[in-house]
């Protein structure tokens, strides 16, 4: 008798997962099991539309009667303890125990905490959707609002408090905002529609000290300032979920270690998105971990078809996109691969950076502009990453050639 395709992790990965493996045509046991009492449900809306909504809700990736049609089981308000390989079960905190063919790991990642004494209950960290409503809370006009790390989420958080009139300080002990995979030239134009708009960005400053008395943070800068909020959210970064893998004795690189086909060092056990690094094949195979949206959607999906023995090897190019203030930041690839750079302006004022490595390949592209303007021209860029391309720089940068000519050749 077949014991089933047990998901540890029900978020966007999970949840597509579950929903793949029915797809596919698999008609055994599914288990899907959440520690959240939610719905499976996407991240990226709760530091833009559901925090600046007037009633926040989860944006479901399927409803309880789609999982009851489908036959998933939805396991949720409980933690996975520990797995016995040997026994190919999963013990749950609840005391119940899952048998399993085959498993997957899909367990995401956290924020990673700010190691420092002085955190109340007014400094506070963005993952779940309680974690939002919580946050909500606070977003109105006359509270001041601090947001410590100049990252994406710090940066979408700071847009939707400036709607709702709330004041912005943003922290940033980098020398700029968004250093990690975004191009100098871009983050400019970011920080500058922030200021616009209200919001106070220290770059180049760490934290001294921070105190949280119940009615207020004081945050002391190395510099001397001190910053006043009622609410201080710490964006600085989020670190793989890896406990229940390492105390089963998978082996853990930057995450769950996986390979191309998202396989652990045990076969019967896949992982998949921000919880495990993986072999990238378009950059010969340099081990990466994503935290984005669409990785989340097609691991899920791929670790579905491999563990119902497609044997797929990941081959997609990463992609990333941000929405503030009406501009849309796209990035396809890693950039961090390049050492050219070639500019292409759009209209609008919109514009798309290209990263060539050494021998002229494009490695990736990085876009912004108001609304969709660099979404078509990313999704070709993307392409052309995928090929392996080694386009002219002078086709790249000029916007009378079109970048579909550019994939044909």
């Amino acid at each position: 008798m077949t014991k089933g395709m047990v998901i540890i992790g029900a978020g966007e990965c999970g949840g597509r997962a579950a929903l793949a493996l029915r797809d596919l045509g698999y008609d055994g046991p599914v288990t899907l099991v959440g520690d959240e009492p939610h719905l499976p449900y996407e991240r990226p809306p709760l530091s833009k539309d559901a925090m600046a909504s007037d009633a926040p809700s989860i944006k479901a990736i399927a409803s309880d009667e789609i999982l009851s049609e489908r036959s998933i089981r939805h396991i949720h308000s409980v933690q996975a303890m520990a797995i016995d390989r040997a026994a190919h079960v999963v013990h749950l905190s609840d005391g119940s125990v899952l048998p399993y063919d085959k498993l997957l790991l899909a367990t995401g990642s956290t924020p990673r905490k700010l190691p420092m004494p002085g955190l109340g209950a007014r400094c506070v960290y963005l993952r779940t959707f309680n974690d939002a409503l919580a946050i909500r809370a606070h977003l109105s006009a006359g509270n001041r609002i601090a947001i410590v790390g100049g990252g994406f989420i710090g940066l979408e958080l700071a847009a939707a408090a400036r709607r709702l009139g709330a004041t912005v300080t943003v922290i940033e002990a980098q020398p700029r905002i968004l250093m990690r995979g975004v191009p100098a030239e871009i983050a400019k134009i970011i920080q500058e529609a922030h200021e616009a708009e209200g919001v106070k960005i220290l770059c180049g400053d760490g934290i001294a000290a921070i105190a949280d008395d119940g009615a207020e943070v004081r945050i002391a800068l190395a510099g001397g300032q001190e910053i006043l909020a009622d609410l201080a959210v710490i964006g600085i970064g989020a670190v793989p979920v890896t406990g229940l893998a390492a105390e089963a004795g998978l082996t853990i690189d930057n995450g769950i270690a996986a390979d191309a086909e998202l396989r652990t060092s045990d076969p019967h056990i896949f992982a998949a998105g921000d919880c495990c690094s993986f072999p990238l094949a378009v950059y010969g195979g340099r081990r990466v971990r994503l935290e984005a949206w669409r990785n989340a959607q097609e691991q899920g999906a791929l670790a579905a078809r491999n563990m119902l023995g497609a044997g797929e090897a990941h081959a997609a190019v990463p992609w990333f996109w941000s929405d503030q203030y009406g501009l849309s930041l796209q990035i396809s690839g890693l950039s961090d691969e390049g050492t050219k750079v070639v500019r292409r302006d759009l209209d609008d004022g919109a514009f798309i950076l290209f990263h060539l490595a050494q021998d002229g390949r494009l490695v990736a592209a990085s876009g912004i502009g108001p609304g969709n303007s660099v979404a078509r021209d990313i999704r070709l860029a993307e392409m052309l990453i995928a090929k392996r391309a080694k386009p002219a720089p002078e086709a790249l940068g000029s916007q009378t050639v079109k970048l579909k000519s550019l994939l044909a050749a």
